[in-house]
C-alpha cells in the first residue's frame, strides 16, 4: 500500500487515511506548532463534541513497534503536556481506520467518559518520584541495628577458613535476614517519604519498586499551581536523606496513572 497524501486544505489526513492516535484532549486545544508524529507526519486534531483526538497518518508498508515509534509517541504526548493541555494519553499502538471512525466510534461513543476524565487531569501534572538506597550506608545500618544480623555476621567473619563448608547454611541465613531487614526498612522509608510529599499533591499512585535497592517509586498528580511546592518538598527531602537515599523527580509526564483504563 502506498502512503496516502495529506489533505492540503485542512492540514490533516485525508478522510480515508488510517490514523494513529496519541491521545484525547479538549476540542478547543491548540497543538504546539510543527508537532510531528510517527514517520514525521504532522500531528493534527479530529474533533467531535467537546473532545478532540490527536492523530497522524498511520505508517504504511511496515509494522509498528520500532523503538523510534515508541519514543516519538512519548514525545508527542509530552509536548501536549508541556503546552499546558489536558490530555488523556493512549497506550502505544492505538489506530483507527480514518477520521470518521475516530470521530464517531472513539470520540462520540465515549464523550461523557472522556469529558469526566479530562476534568480530572485539567490543570494538573503527573510527576514521578523515584528513590534508591545508597547501598553501603543502608547495609551498615542493618548490620548495626539488627542484633541477630550483627551476631551472625560477626560469627562468619571470625570463623576459620577450613569451616567454610560447615557454615554454608549460616551464610544463607544471613542473606535471608539482611533481605528481610531491608524490606522492613524499605517499607518504613517509603511510607515516610510519601507522607512528606503527599500534601503538595492531589493524588498518589505507589508502585512496586523494580529492584532491591529501590526505596520508592510513585506517581503524583500535582496541580500546575502547586508544582513549585511539590518540587521544593522533594528537594528538602533529598537534602535531608542525601547520605542514604538518592531521590529523583521525573516529569512532567502524560498522566497515564490517573486516567481510567475503561
Amino acid at each position: 500500500m502506498t502512503r496516502p497524501d495529506l489533505a492540503a486544505d485542512t492540514g490533516t489526513a485525508a478522510t480515508g487515511t488510517p490514523l494513529y492516535i496519541y491521545g484525547v484532549t479538549r476540542r478547543d486545544a491548540t497543538l504546539p506548532q510543527g508537532l510531528l508524529g510517527l514517520d514525521d507526519h504532522p500531528v493534527t486534531l479530529v474533533t467531535d463534541g467537546g473532545c478532540a483526538a490527536a492523530v497522524s497518518p498511520l505508517p504504511q508498508d511496515r509494522p509498528l513497534g520500532r523503538r523510534a515509534d515508541l519514543m516519538r509517541h512519548q514525545r508527542v504526548l509530552t509536548a501536549l503536556v508541556e503546552a499546558d493541555l489536558a490530555v488523556l494519553p493512549f497506550r502505544f499502538g492505538a489506530a483507527m481506520t480514518g477520521q470518521e471512525a475516530v470521530a464517531k466510534e472513539l470520540l462520540a461513543a465515549n464523550a461523557d467518559r472522556f469529558a469526566r476524565a479530562l476534568d480530572g487531569v485539567d490543570g494538573r501534572l503527573e510527576l514521578r518520584l523515584k528513590g534508591t538506597y545508597v547501598e553501603d550506608t543502608v547495609l551498615r545500618e542493618v548490620m548495626s541495628d539488627d542484633p541477630e544480623v550483627a551476631a551472625l555476621a560477626q560469627r562468619l567473619r571470625q570463623a576459620p577458613a577450613d569451616a567454610a563448608d560447615a557454615l554454608y547454611y549460616d551464610r544463607v541465613r544471613l542473606g535471608e535476614l539482611i533481605s528481610q531487614a531491608l524490606q522492613r526498612r524499605r517499607e518504613h522509608d517509603a511510607r515516610v517519604l510519601l507522607e512528606r510529599v503527599a500534601p503538595a499533591a492531589e493524588r498518589v499512585v505507589p508502585k512496586t519498586p523494580a529492584r532491591d535497592e529501590d526505596v520508592v517509586d510513585a506517581a503524583f498528580l500535582v496541580g500546575r499551581d502547586r508544582r513549585g511546592d511539590f518540587e521544593e518538598a522533594v528537594e528538602r527531602l533529598g537534602a535531608e536523606y542525601a547520605d542514604r537515599i538518592r531521590l529523583r523527580l521525573v516529569g512532567p509526564l502524560p498522566p497515564y496513572d490517573f486516567v481510567p483504563d475503561s
